[in-house]
């Protein structure tokens, strides 16, 4: 019993490490196993993670007009590097064989999630608006599921499947304006293209964090992906320059680029990698159904985008939806 008490209470400081972005070790174990303590943080954190994906997207549609897009991503994954590598430098180094091994795997998802995902959302967000974005990336769980399946044979029980298709209709009453004869007059921009990638990309991302296994932490092996992404985008980033030029770094830039360093670079990443560990890939998507109404809410109060009655009552089926395709009950 003593033993028992004992390696529970590590693993719970374990967990709170994580959550303090501190470099502890990725739990070896299955899904299934994962301590109830660490599914239960785990699922308090898929209502706060939308809040902190949402501030990139606002960011993304405040910014568009004068920070090129390559820069602004390059600017916030560098930034997240800096920060993060104190934390996690010596277990970085620890597992230089495994970085070396593993390269082509950093890469790609460097190129998916920072690459793709941050350049992209701020070169989309020129030619859309922030609500928008919210919403197109509304549809990466339903990718997500799809993608696993496909991939890997996952499924989701029936409870699942019905908060799902309760919180995807939840999103569709948002995107149709609570009208469903808006559906046959949807306009798509340029932008909502892009965006449309990039959830795609973000969806591809999400399936193989999960699926590749790391011995690295939580912490180092952001700071690792993060730090592919700022070396995949050099080219791009290159390009950019010689066409548009640097971004003048005044006081609104310096703003921008702390506040995607630390609220969508350290903390979104950081928590959406701790729920995929202990939820799986598919439930930790569905936490992106929150984001339509997270970036109405904020875009309204912000930027003076207009929040109606179909919002409420979108998010009055999407919460519970999401309850339900997360919370599995107890058994005997």
């Amino acid at each position: 019993m003593a033993r028992s008490a004992s390696r529970r209470h590590g693993q719970g400081l374990a967990m709170a490490a994580d959550l303090a972005y501190s470099p502890p070790r990725m739990p070896s174990s299955p899904l299934g196993s994962a301590e109830p303590r660490e599914q239960r943080v785990a699922q308090v954190l898929l209502f706060v993670t939308p809040a902190l994906f949402t501030a990139n997207m606002v960011v993304a549609r405040a910014t568009a007009d004068f920070i090129p897009p390559v820069a602004l991503a390059e600017l916030r994954w560098l930034g997240v590097v800096l920060v993060l590598l104190p934390f996690c430098g010596r277990e970085l180094w620890r597992g230089r064989a495994a970085l070396r091994r593993d390269w082509a795997r950093y890469a790609l998802l460097g190129f998916l999630g920072m690459g793709i995902c941050g350049a992209g959302v701020y070169l989309g967000a020129a030619t859309t608006t922030a609500t928008n974005i919210g919403l197109i990336y509304a549809a990466s769980p339903v990718l997500i599921i799809l993608l696993s399946r496909a991939m890997f044979g996952d499924r989701l029980s029936r409870r699942e499947g019905l908060g799902t298709a309760l919180a995807l209709a939840g999103v569709l009453v948002i995107v149709l304006r609570g009208d469903p004869a808006a559906l046959l007059s949807l306009r798509f921009s340029a932008g909502d293209l892009i965006i449309l990638v990039c959830a795609i990309s973000w969806a591809l991302y999400t399936v193989l964090l999960k699926r590749w296994p790391d011995p690295l932490g939580v912490t180092a092996r952001l700071t690792a992906i993060a730090l592919a992404g700022v070396i995949v985008m050099l080219p791009p980033l290159g390009w950019e320059l010689v066409r548009r030029g640097p971004p003048d770094f005044d006081l609104r830039t310096i703003a921008a680029v702390l506040t995607l360093i630390f609220v969508p670079g350290v903390g979104a990443y950081a928590t959406y990698g701790y729920i995929t560990q202990h939820l799986g890939p598919s439930r930790t998507g569905l936490v992106l159904y929150l984001s339509p109404v997270y970036t109405a809410v904020i875009a309204w109060l912000l930027l003076g985008e207009a929040f109606a009655f179909h919002h409420w009552l979108g998010a009055a089926l999407v919460l519970p939806g999401l309850f339900f395709a997360t919370h599995r009950p107890k058994t005997a």
